[in-house]
């Protein structure tokens, strides 16, 4: 995932632009840069490796422009390079851009413009679009106020694919252009200064006031103001959010990395999650949603839609559902689902979990559900997100935000939140016994201190841990709903440490596990224990 950042103000930019890229590191990139309006014109500096290497450009000290824009790039066209970094300017040194997202048509549009004799310096995608504007502006005899809106308006309309794009120019240095399409993009108001960011934990720390672009919709940002337009420049007004995140929550706090840092703030994330939703005897309470056991017994399937860590949350939600309600419940992962022509109609409850709120199959496949019918559910870790203003309703998680690549308290946080409304699934429709489903909250009640008892184990845990980690291969075991946690350790395992070949997610079967414990010799195992069930066979 690439990143973007953007001010405008009074400060210089270059340091908030760097500041704000490496609070996006954790989204993986290969190279950065930055550019700015300077006395001269437009400046950019950009190289492969870390974002900290930009602090060693030859110049980087001298910026003392106060409209800027920067990038984090993950190659998807062309190898990693200072040429293929981003920002990108035309021919003219005009327009520079930066952009995240794919352009599906790119070949077709970088013949159209060679054609017209723009020369291209990069193997990007990217390079089309500063040109693309530029060929547009030099078209337009207009010379009006709006001649620079209206070129990169006409260039957006000729890409075909997913984008969140930022636009300076050198002949409009009081103003940022960004428009969004399938991309996630935020803008931070702040007082006398303007904020552009793929994701609000890089901002926090100067606004917790955000304005959340819709899909095409165009933002002309000044440093004290922000005019909004729809895809055919009318002019509109936009609310702004309010995210009560608080600033540190985006910072390590003493902790080695963000991982850690979020493996210990799952008791709290639980317990806002949980918050007033229910309390013992009483029954659970979602004021944000308006289902009624009518609708419950109207509908003959629920499909719970998500990708990586949040499907895996689905399974639980899966296995909690279909016990307490009865309702069969199949879990897909969102980019096979919008693809395979799901059976969906009016008796069809669709939901769909997303830690950003912004995962672009899932949301696409949030759309396809509702034209066939269905009723939709969000369930997200941010408000005012791309998939909460898509759904017809939304419950939140309350996670905080979440830095690290392996989720851990946004996929406890989800697991609760699913196992509570099962529950509440369950007392609508009267389903389950009401001693049970007490005993169920009971449980969930305490499981906040039991997280942190299992942390005061973690000296015992980094031990145990400093034996193992050589590995090449591990195995991760259960049965039932203990299968689940398995496959999501399985998955995290890989993640933070890329080790190759079987290493989990194995049910407790003996004709499973034992061809690969004959090849590969003895491996450490991770059997799921619950009630002090014994899983593992001899």
């Amino acid at each position: 995932m690439c990143g973007i950042v953007g001010y405008i103000g009074t400060k210089k930019a270059s340091p908030i632009l760097i500041n704000g890229l490496l609070r996006l590191e954790y989204r993986g990139y290969d190279s950065a840069g930055i550019s700015t309006i300077e006395k001269d014109g437009l400046s950019i500096m950009k190289d492969k490796g870390r974002v900290k290497n930009l602090n060693n450009l030859p110049g980087i000290d001298d910026l003392e422009g106060t409209i800027g824009i920067a990038h984090t790039r993950w190659a998807t066209h062309g190898k990693p390079s200072k040429e293929n970094s981003h920002p990108h300017m035309d021919n003219s040194k005009t327009f520079s851009v930066v952009h995240n997202g794919i352009i599906e048509n790119y070949n077709e549009l970088r013949k159209f413009l060679i054609n017209n004799g723009y020369t291209f310096y990069s193997q990007t995608d990217t390079e089309i679009i500063p040109n693309l504007i530029h060929y547009y502006y030099s078209k337009d005899d207009n010379n009006d106020s709006f001649r620079f809106l209206r070129a990169v308006k006409n260039a957006i309309s000729d890409l075909r694919g997913s984008y969140a794009v930022e636009v300076l120019s050198s002949l409009y240095p009081n103003n940022i252009i960004v428009v969004r399409k399938d991309s996630p993009l935020v803008l931070g108001k702040g007082n006398g200064e303007n904020f552009v960011c793929s994701d609000i934990p890089g901002m926090l720390r100067y606004t917790k006031e955000f304005y959340l672009l819709d899909d095409n919709e165009f933002a002309l940002i000044g440093k004290d103001k922000i005019n909004f337009y729809d895809a055919n420049l009318n002019i509109h007004n936009k609310e702004v959010k309010n995210i009560e995140w608080d600033a540190s929550s985006a910072e390590k706090n003493g902790y080695e990395d963000y991982m850690l840092k979020e493996i210990f703030e799952q008791p709290t994330a639980i317990r806002e999650t949980i918050g007033s939703r229910f309390k013992l005897g009483e029954n659970c309470s979602f004021d944000d949603i308006e289902i009624s056991s009518e609708y419950l017994k109207s509908i003959n399937k629920i499909f719970i839609v998500a990708c990586g860590t949040a499907m895996h949350a689905g399974l639980v939600g899966k296995a909690v559902i279909e016990k307490l309600c009865r309702i069969p419940t199949e879990v897909d992962i969102a980019s096979e689902f919008r693809y395979r022509d799901p059976i969906i109609d009016e008796k069809t409850l669709c939901i769909f979990v997303s830690q950003s709120g912004e995962t672009a199959d899932t949301i696409a496949a949030l759309k396809l559900s509702k034209s066939k019918g269905a009723k939709t559910l969000a369930v997200s870790n941010v408000i005012g997100s791309s998939i909460t203003r898509e759904a017809d309703y939304t419950i939140y998680t309350h996670a905080g935000p979440e830095i690290a690549v392996a989720s851990t308290k946004a996929y406890t946080s989800q697991v609760c939140l699913l196992t509570i409304l099962g529950i509440y699934f369950a007392e609508l429709l009267n389903s389950y016994p009401k001693k049970e489903l007490e005993n169920l909250k009971s449980e969930l009640l305490d499981l906040p201190s039991k997280i942190e008892s299992v942390l005061g184990n973690s000296e015992k845990i980094k031990e145990f841990a400093s034996k193992v980690y050589t590995q090449k291969d591990m195995f991760f075991l259960g049965r039932g709903n203990d299968y689940i946690p398995g496959r999501v350790g399985q998955a995290q395992e890989g993640r933070t440490h890329r080790r190759r070949g079987p290493r989990g997610g194995f049910r407790d079967q003996a004709g499973r596990l034992r061809p690969y414990a004959r090849r590969q010799g003895t491996r450490p195992a991770f059997p799921a224990v619950v009630r002090g069930r014994r899983i593992l066979r001899q």
